[in-house]
């Protein structure tokens, strides 16, 4: 996880549209702190301060210690909700982290020893079908990102999640298939080549970082994860 962020809080007494209108009119967003086998706190936060987190592009994978009334207390984002107009934050769910519980969250993937696949050096394209993995990880090991290494990758080769070493503590949310994270495919030019050498070629006229199934070989997996994507 990036490191922890700090957002001053107020407790507001009451609920309802009409009061959550006066609080955005003052400046203010409404919010909620839950989880934790407590009762849900009502605050609000500064919409400007709010604003400039949610602009750091990290704000959603960050611990955030909320300041209220002279405490600290750790959550993590869970929801925030824009107007559909202006896109200024209406409303954000904050999940209470306790100690010894588990959360499910998204940490991105970073690809290493790049140098050393084989596939690479020769010109194949790295094609990432997830660019985060849903984990399931303790509170106070949430890792920042996982490492994937690609040394010895040929062109057509897959990577699944069975090959990757999660850290201590975390598992993945997905546990009913060895989903694909990325595959190593040929570019373009080189598959336009071997088109030009042999008609039974395909994806010949695709771009660089799509793939051909006679490149890649029989891998579903791939192609329903890219297809699940584009459906959310």
């Amino acid at each position: 996880m990036s490191d922890a962020l700090t957002l001053p809080a107020e407790t507001r007494e009451r609920a309802g549209k009409g009061a959550s209108r006066a609080l955005r009119r003052e400046g203010r967003v409404p919010a909620v702190i839950y989880g934790g086998k407590e009762e849900p706190t009502l605050i609000h936060v500064e919409a400007k301060e709010l604003v400039r987190q949610l602009g750091t592009g990290h704000f959603m994978n960050s611990i955030v210690e909320i300041e209220l009334g002279g405490k600290k207390i750790k959550t993590l984002p869970k929801d925030v909700s824009l107007h559909p107009v202006n896109d200024r934050p209406e409303h954000v769910d904050f999940l209470r982290m306790v100690k010894g519980g588990k959360i499910e969250v998204h940490v991105p993937v970073v690809f290493i020893n790049e140098e050393a696949s084989p596939g690479l050096k020769k010109g194949g394209v790295l094609n990432v079908v997830r660019h985060e993995l849903d984990l399931i990880c303790e509170n106070d090991k949430i890792p920042g990102e996982i490492e994937i290494d690609v040394t010895g990758k040929e062109v057509g080769d897959s990577i699944h999640i069975s090959e990757v070493t999660l850290p201590e503590g975390a598992e993945s949310a997905i546990t009913d298939r060895d989903f694909t994270i990325a595959t190593l495919v040929a570019p373009s030019a080189l598959k336009k080549s071997e088109g030009a050498e042999g008609e039974d070629q395909t994806g010949e006229d695709m771009e660089a970082g799509e793939t051909a199934a006679t490149e890649q070989g029989p891998d579903d997996d791939a192609a329903d994860e890219q297809e699940a994507k584009s459906e959310d």
